[in-house]
């Protein structure tokens, strides 16, 4: 006599939707954990400059000792479900599970840290500027897919066909929640995105308002006889060395001079370290030029 054994059920959208968010908080508070061990054993300018090696290191440590050894992660298994192959019908083999954790992760962390280095105005840094906004709208365009069908959640677990079974069998008596709403609400506004950006594109091929403007050589500004286009330039500070208040060539003060009590409050609320290359904001606070320069970077980059 034969006998057909019980399958698992796919898992509900809600239970995706909740094993990701205890997922994010777990590796939210990872992070913060860990920033706080490096802040107080290497100090904030050591974290400031190395924050995105210590973000990319905790994903790589959460994800890579739950997916890559094939087990499930804490939302997973808050939630009970597990990462299924829909080609195989199995668990995902070990070159999926590689990509899994590095197709989220590695592509970010190289734009973000690399990126700078790019010559201005090449093929590679356009399409640097136009990848973030592109890969945005893929993930919204798969997201509206997932709450209209309940397949894929994320756009690299579509791509490398990987849906989640679920240890809860399905109640025949209870209908699980729709997110279709939330689906049809995202898809209009794509639309809405995509018929802003053809009024843009159309209003700049009129108007010229989205046209370059070249600065001539005798419109230079000059701070301290530097050029403001070299201190903007595509240079990363955060890859400079730190250099000790001593050896401070941007400044006529003799910081071996000056006593201990009043060097104490020449520090930067940045880095909380003696300021080097001080320079002044509108309102007054004092800063180094590096830190505040990167703190604005982070701030364009992330607008």
């Amino acid at each position: 006599m034969t006998r057909n054994l019980p399958g698992f059920p796919y898992a509900q959208q809600a239970q995706i939707i909740r094993s990701n968010q205890r997922d994010l908080f777990h590796v939210s508070s990872l992070r913060e954990q860990t920033e706080n061990v490096a802040r107080a054993w290497l100090g904030t300018r050591w974290l400031s400059r190395w924050d995105k090696e210590i973000d990319l290191l905790v994903k790589v440590l959460y994800y890579g000792l739950t997916v890559g050894r094939a087990t499930q992660t804490l939302g997973e298994e808050y939630t009970g479900i597990w990462q299924h192959s829909a080609q195989t019908e199995r668990v995902p083999s070990a070159r999926i599970r590689v990509a899994l954790i590095l197709l989220p992760t590695l592509p970010g962390y190289l734009a973000s840290k690399y990126g700078s280095a790019i010559p201005p105005g090449s093929l590679s840094q356009r399409l640097l500027r136009v990848l973030p906004t592109g890969l945005e709208i893929l993930a919204e365009v798969n997201l509206a897919i997932f709450y209209l069908r309940g397949s894929y959640y994320t756009f690299i677990k579509r791509l490398l066909g990987i849906r989640y079974i679920s240890s809860t069998a399905e109640n025949p008596n209870s209908r699980p929640p729709s997110y279709s709403l939330l689906g049809i609400l995202l898809m209009v506004r794509l639309v809405y995105r995509l018929v802003s950006y053809l009024r843009t594109l159309q209003s700049s091929d009129t108007a010229g308002e989205y046209r370059k403007t070249i600065t001539d050589d005798s419109q230079e500004t000059f701070v301290d006889d530097r050029p403001i286009s070299l201190m903007l330039g595509p240079t990363n500070p955060d890859d400079d060395p730190v250099i000790p208040a001593e050896e401070d060539a941007l400044t006529i003060l003799q910081i071996s001079e000056i006593p201990e009590e009043m060097r104490a409050g020449r520090s930067c609320t940045l880095c909380l370290e003696e300021r080097t290359a001080s320079c002044a904001t509108e309102c007054g606070h004092l800063f180094c030029w590096n830190c505040i320069y990167g703190w604005g970077r982070e701030k364009v980059r992330t607008s």
